[in-house]
């Protein structure tokens, strides 16, 4: 009889060969993964154990279930359950184009951020960059964006998949979003974000601070946005 640290190591085994990819395209958003009986000849095990693995991807939201096709992939970042401007997730209704006002640098922290750093982040330099997000050609939303260098190598600018940092992540170290914090509040713009924005100083905007923990111990993504909603709404989902 199989011990239970063998079933354990064997599920997480079939978890990760899946997910990893999920996030490298083999198996695309939109696509059906490969039947229980299939997974279960390729890993020699039983369908307990790929059921225990599909439902931790399920839980994780990088699959679905349909009833009598089996499961699905999908894009993760609709489940994230995180602010944004409406129109960034890939809708077809608006134009939307990332512009890139600053390109990542190494920096010290910036005391703007929200949220207290870990010990490890205080004694590690950061990557900093910034970009502005235009709708129809309307610039909506400016973002401050920061992470530890200790805790992930440098990226550029021009690695970024679709504009996004949370597809680069994905799909190019198998990184997740696994949660965040956030912090709300309405400010008048200030000069440099008034401009940015196209939009006269003091006008009111929502300020958003977050920090996302991903699944990569120590690696935290902190965000500092400035967003302009009078034409666009809040939604709930997020692509950084």
């Amino acid at each position: 009889m199989k011990s239970e640290k063998t079933t354990t190591k064997k599920y997480l085994t079939i978890q990760d060969y899946i997910k990893k990819r999920i996030q490298t395209g083999k198996f695309p958003v939109g696509s059906y993964l490969p039947s229980e009986n299939e997974i279960c000849n390729r890993f020699k095990t039983t369908r307990t154990t790929v059921r225990r693995a599909l439902d931790e991807l399920l839980k994780e939201g990088f699959i679905e279930k349909e009833h009598g096709r089996g499961s699905k992939v999908i894009e993760r970042g609709n489940s994230l359950g995180l602010l944004t401007v409406k129109g960034f997730s890939g809708s077809i209704d608006y134009e939307v184009q990332t512009i890139v006002t600053t390109h990542p640098k190494i920096i010290k922290w910036d005391p703007v951020i929200a949220f207290p750093l870990t010990n490890d982040e205080k004694k590690s330099q950061c990557v900093y960059f910034q970009r502005v997000r235009n709708i129809n050609n309307l610039p909506v939303v400016l973002e401050n964006n920061w992470y530890s260098l200790d805790a992930l190598q440098f990226i550029k600018a021009d690695e970024f998949v679709e504009g996004s940092f949370f597809k680069t992540l994905s799909q190019k170290h198998l990184i997740e979003i696994m949660g965040a914090d956030q912090e709300l509040r309405s400010i008048p713009a200030s000069k440099e974000v008034a401009k940015k924005l196209q939009i006269k100083i003091g006008n009111p905007i929502l300020h958003i601070s977050v920090r996302f923990r991903t699944s990569k111990p120590g690696l935290n993504l902190y965000g500092d946005l400035y967003c302009n909603t009078t034409e666009y709404p809040i939604r709930n989902s997020f692509f950084l």
